[in-house]
């Protein structure tokens, strides 16, 4: 039972067809070879330059890892500040308590520094008084 492929090719070829009908299928045979190796190589060819390989490769290991998730993958929204801010604010939030953080750290390094400064100049102010007593003393 000839192909549907080679029934059109045959009818294309219509008249070298009735008058050597093996011939014609040989040439078939030849052509769809060819054909299909053309392809193969040029798929080969494609694979080489693109890096294809390692592409299709790294696909599929995500889509293997795909397979054991729950929940389905992240699709974008179609409205790019909604995607944008849906990857931002958990980025955001975490930067923001890291600020707190910080700012709680540096008022109480200002703290310290304030109440030594306020010791600093309680002990100046105590020296000033000693030196005066001293003073009017030796006078």
């Amino acid at each position: 039972v000839p192909s549907r492929s080679y029934r059109r090719f045959a009818n294309c070829y219509r008249g070298f067809y009735e008058l050597q009908p093996e011939l014609t299928r040989s040439i078939y045979d030849q052509f769809i070879a060819q054909l299909h190796s053309s392809i193969q190589e040029e798929i080969q060819e494609v694979k080489e330059e693109g890096n294809l390989e390692a592409l299709f490769n790294s696909l599929d290991k995500i889509v293997e890892e795909a397979k054991n998730q729950e929940e389905p993958a992240w699709r974008p929204s179609g409205i790019p500040e909604e995607d944008v801010r849906s990857a931002a604010v958990p980025y955001l939030l975490k930067h923001r308590a890291y600020l707190h953080k910080m700012l709680k750290e540096k008022e109480e390094e200002s703290r310290k520094e304030a109440e030594a400064v306020l010791a600093g100049r309680e002990r100046i102010r105590e020296l000033q008084q000693l030196i005066q007593a001293r003073k009017h003393a030796w006078q």
